[in-house]
């Protein structure tokens, strides 16, 4: 990872500052039991919080079971604490647990301790892991995931499982089995295209397979060179964390390995952004479940007024990075689920809209029709207090997650609902612009997708935007009335935002297929990829007549398709030589640009937890890549640490000099819930250029592309270079008004 801008010594000292802050109000967190709690506060359950958990579709089998043959000496225990009451142990070496089973996956729970040693995986006859047992407690660890693989053929397989011995060769020599649990959802086979990579010509878009996600890929964005951060609700996931389930994770875009994250609070259906100094900062969620289902054992903070900060690391594996929360001196003004985070011209966030409680679609009981900002500002001397939006009023019902982008005057376009506007946050004016055509709804749960098109010195970044998708189901409709089964839009809606092209209004032209829950990934040579969804339904899992499993949507969009903007309308779609995936990508997928040039795409989860049946939870990853990864590329052999805003730098490449050259800058984006908050492309000017170097010229201003991190890539005759990470600007801390930050914590309680 590169080397950021470090965070100053002012933005270092906010927590010291927040820490001398004496609150006036009770801190505005309602969540009394802790990750691992075991007691009762509240109302709050007390159930233990553990990784055991039999999804719908699965099956466990405890350790009684007569389909387990254990060879050696194995010990019976009995104990309330275990799964059924029952364990089974060894202490002898070479003693053997022999499981036969068909499905997808198998994992193995038991316990974990100081007498626990070392253990050998086989399935089909093969070693698939060596899994240590050991931890460094007093006390047994119960119902914890000893060994899991959930990627495995839908077949007949034999699993093993093998005493070792000690953990570091004289202690820990103990193994026990509590309960195996086999997942049986379905697991079809690549399609043929999926392996064109090695066989088809040049020229060919290939869809692989390869890797596990180890918690939903509801949010997805690429923090380095690396790694792509992955966040989710707390839910039963297969990746642990200290002894629980995870629900973040970091994911090795090379080694294709998960490192878990700690994050204490809710992050169900948060927004997220990076700040002008390179700290990613991770915003809303949910509050603490307080039944049965879902996470009520997982005893996590609320999130719903939740400030989590992901600060560069340096560390290309990811080892030592996490999030930082802290409850009582972080939080926002107001709760808030299913916000939008967007990085503005200051290189601060706007947090836009949501609803004030978890729910489905939004109401004027819940809608929190405002925005604040982190950190706070003082707009229309409000002092850092949320500030009103009467377009967030307007455009309840289907409000939730706003389509945001920063424009390169410094304003905001907003879409929600079928309006859209164009909001100047320095004088809180809203300026509102032509109705999105035939009625179609473009924000959750009717959520289409959208996209800034690319930016270029040659019209004066004249910002464009485009609208993919949605739906005309009416958004007072309830659940009961609507179904699965309605038609998805397929209609896409594009305007020019400048006085002509307001007065001119939205272009329509129509995509192959109708889809919603689609995701809009601007490529490096300017074109935009559509992947994900359905094409029919509404999003969300559990509300709606005819739910297949417990999805809200049915007939996945299991074909990308390609949009090129520069040509002219009427052949600008093309799905030609696309790769038709047997994955469903549902709600809560995601997909990015990596920097490599080809496309993750990750999740699905249109469930209430972890889930095996129809569209269930899916940790599978997909690699789509454009056909321009086959062909000889261009290369970038070293850039500066920042790019100046105005500026010229010198890019040393390789490069021939006979042919066309761009250079392109690029925010990847942070995904989730088919929005691409800050996705952005700008086309920089090229000075100069030979066989070596070529002088670039950073953007003229912060409206253009706002101060943060950003990817360069540099493009020859189409073809796109791999991209290299820099800081547009100096990577300072964003504007700190310490007195708006004073306000916000001593006025604020829990909504």
């Amino acid at each position: 990872m590169r080397n950021f801008h470090p965070l100053n010594r002012g933005f270092c000292c906010l927590v010291l500052l927040y820490q001398q802050f004496t609150l006036s109000a009770d801190p505005a967190w309602n969540g009394p039991l802790l990750p691992g709690s075991t007691t009762n506060s509240g109302n709050a359950l007390a159930i233990p919080f553990t990784p055991y958990y039999v999804p719908p579709g699965a099956k466990s089998y405890d350790s009684s079971s007569p389909l387990i043959h254990y060879v050696g000496s194995w010990h019976d225990s009995s104990n309330v604490g275990y799964i059924h009451n029952s364990l089974k142990s060894t202490l002898q070496p070479n003693d053997s647990a022999v499981f036969a089973f068909t499905g997808t996956g198998i994992e193995w729970f038991g316990t974990t301790d100081k007498r626990h040693g070392k253990a050998n995986v086989y399935i089909d006859g093969n070693l698939v892991r060596s899994v240590d047992g050991w931890s460094n407690n007093d006390n047994p660890r119960t119902h914890q995931r000893i060994f899991g693989k959930l990627d495995l053929a839908s077949s007949p397989h034999t699993l093993k499982l093998v005493n070792m011995g000690g953990h570091d060769g004289t202690r820990g020599n103990l193994m026990d089995i509590d309960a195996l649990v086999v997942t049986r959802g379905t697991r079809s086979k690549l399609l043929s295209a999926v392996n064109l990579k090695r066989s088809s010509p040049q020229g060919q878009w290939t869809l692989r397979e390869q890797g596990m996600t180890g918690v939903n890929a509801m949010q997805l964005v690429v923090i380095s060179s690396t790694l792509v951060l992955i966040v989710d609700k707390v839910e039963h996931n297969p990746l642990d964390v200290n002894g629980h389930p995870a629900w973040g994770a970091l994911y090795n875009l090379e080694t294709h390995e998960t490192t878990p994250l700690n994050i204490q609070s809710n992050s169900f259906c948060a927004g997220g952004a990076f700040l002008s100094n390179g700290s990613l900062v991770n915003v809303g969620g949910n509050p603490i479940v307080e039944d049965y289902t879902s996470s009520a054992d997982f005893g996590d903070l609320d999130g719903l007024q939740a400030i989590r900060l992901f600060h560069p690391c340096n560390s290309d594996t990811g080892s030592g990075c996490d999030f930082y929360e802290n409850h009582d001196r972080i939080r926002m003004a107001s709760p808030r689920w299913y916000n939008t985070v967007l990085r503005i011209s200051d290189g601060s966030v706007m947090i836009i809209g949501g609803s004030k409680k978890g729910g489905w679609i939004n109401n004027s009981t819940v809608n929190n029709p405002t925005i604040e900002y982190y950190p706070p500002k003082n707009i229309d001397g409000l002092n850092g207090m949320p500030v009103p939006i009467q377009f967030l009023q307007d455009t309840l019902n289907s409000n939730l997650f706003p389509i945001a982008f920063s424009l390169p005057d410094g304003r905001v376009f907003i879409a929600a609902n079928r309006d859209a506007m164009i909001y100047d946050w320095k004088a809180n004016v809203e300026q509102r612009l032509p109705e999105i055509p035939n009625g179609i709804r473009v924000t959750y749960p009717m959520a289409g997708t959208g996209v800034l098109l690319p930016l270029t010195p040659d019209n004066d970044y004249q910002p464009e935007v485009l609208l993919c998708g949605g739906s005309t189901i009416d958004d007072t409709t309830p659940g009961y009335d609507i179904s699965s089964q309605d038609p998805a839009s397929g209609q896409c809606s594009r305007i020019v935002l400048t006085d002509d092209g307001i007065s001119h209004g939205w272009e329509v032209e129509d995509m192959p297929d109708a889809r919603l829950m689609g995701d809009a990934i601007l490529l490096p040579t300017g074109d935009v990829l559509i992947v994900n969804g359905a094409s029919s339904g509404i999003s969300g899992y559990g509300n709606v007549r005819d739910q297949v499993g417990a999805s809200n949507a049915d007939h996945p969009a299991y074909t990308p398709v390609l949009y090129s903007p520069s040509k002219e309308r009427g052949s600008r779609f093309s799905k030609d030589s696309m790769p038709t995936s047997q994955i469903p990508r549902l709600y809560h997928s995601s997909a990015t640009l990596t920097p490599n040039g080809d496309i993750m795409i990750a999740g699905s989860n249109p469930n209430l937890d972890r889930s095996e049946i129809t569209y269930g939870t899916e940790y599978r990853v997909e690699w789509l890549s454009p056909p321009y990864m086959t062909m000889e590329r261009p290369e970038i052999t070293g850039v500066p640490d920042t790019l100046p805003f105005g500026s010229s730098i010198n890019l040393q490449a390789r490069v021939p000099t006979d042919v066309n050259v761009q250079v392109v800058l690029m925010d990847l984006g942070y995904v989730t819930h088919s929005v691409h908050a800050n996705s952005r492309l700008v086309f920089l000017k090229v000075l100069e250029k030979n066989a070596e170097d070529i002088v670039v010229e950073g953007p003229p201003n912060e409206g253009v592309y706002p101060p943060g991190p950003g990817w360069i890539y540099l493009v020859v005759g189409g073809v796109p270079s791999r991209g290299v990470q820099i800081m547009v600007g100096g990577g300072d801390d964003p504007p700190f008004d310490e007195e708006a930050m004073r306000n916000v914590l001593e006025s604020t309680t829990v909504a």
